[in-house]
């Protein structure tokens, strides 16, 4: 008689990456503990960021143990409400203590992660998806705040390569659900998107319906191969997409190579 498969815990490197990145916010607040510094191109400033990255990673623990915590719907206006509800109940915004606040769940989070399959189900503020896929959802949503972060108090961010590829797994499961229906509108096209130097994946959108293939199609309208840092700070709404293309980082091809244009506007940065 067989024994039967036991299903592995999420990727040691990714749980690693995940304590690994709140570390490194950790050391971003703690080299310049200034609250009151505002995040450029957006209305919070340090103290009220990172309380939110607090909050939100204790959240995401919380799913990894498996407690169901509703927040929002997964729309952008639904999350936005949710994450000024949150703020307001939850006063604190000294860099120094919200430091080890981001660091403490991401632990927690490693802990009650590793105790389970990466495939078991959870329900997050961006839809269902397995474990596995909320780890790589927590490390985008750090990875973000992080940069936001480290631009205001003018550190290095976290962001590299092994990183980015660490977040697919969440931007590919969220590009379906992040469509802009205004931009998407009567667009008919197929995409081979990739980062340089790594592997690619399709991208057919199809009159405000997006749909994601592990491997690129045959004949694509259009390949679009980003610099990996660009890449995911284009999918977080970080980064001018004209800005990127001017000095190289965003190079495309193909039959209808105009279509890599309009494809950053196809998506909600979530």
């Amino acid at each position: 008689m067989t024994e039967p498969s036991v299903q592995a815990a999420p990727s040691p490197l990714l749980l690693r990456e995940v304590v690994a990145v709140a570390e490194d916010i950790a050391a971003v607040l703690k080299a310049r503990p200034d609250a009151d510094v505002p995040i450029p191109g957006a209305s919070w400033s340090v103290g009220e960021a990172a309380a939110h990255l607090a909050l939100a990673n204790e959240l995401m623990a919380d799913l990894a143990r498996g407690v169901e915590r509703p927040y929002g719907d997964g729309t952008p206006d639904s999350l936005a409400a949710a994450n000024t509800e949150s703020l307001a109940a939850f006063p604190q915004r000294d860099p120094l203590v919200l430091a080890d606040a981001i660091v403490a769940p991401a632990r927690d989070f490693v802990t009650a992660a590793s105790e389970r399959s990466a495939a078991d189900p959870v329900v997050t503020p961006m839809g269902p998806m397995d474990l596995g896929v909320l780890g790589s959802y927590l490390l985008v949503h750090m990875l973000g705040h992080g940069y936001d972060l480290a631009r205001a108090l003018g550190r290095p961010h976290m962001i590299d390569r092994q990183r980015v590829e660490l977040s697919l797994p969440f931007l590919l499961l969220a590009m379906p659900r992040v469509v802009d229906p205004r931009t998407t509108a009567g667009v008919r096209a197929d995409y081979a998107i990739g980062l340089r130097g790594g592997d690619r994946f399709g991208v057919r959108i199809d009159d405000q319906v997006a749909q994601v293939s592990p491997r690129p199609p045959r004949r694509p309208d259009c390949t679009i191969v980003t610099e990996p840092v660009t890449f995911l700070l284009l999918a977080l709404g970080r980064c001018d997409p004209w800005a990127a293309i001017a000095r190289g980082r965003i190079l495309a091809w193909g039959r209808k190579p105009w279509l890599a244009a309009g494809f950053p506007t196809y998506f909600t940065a979530p």
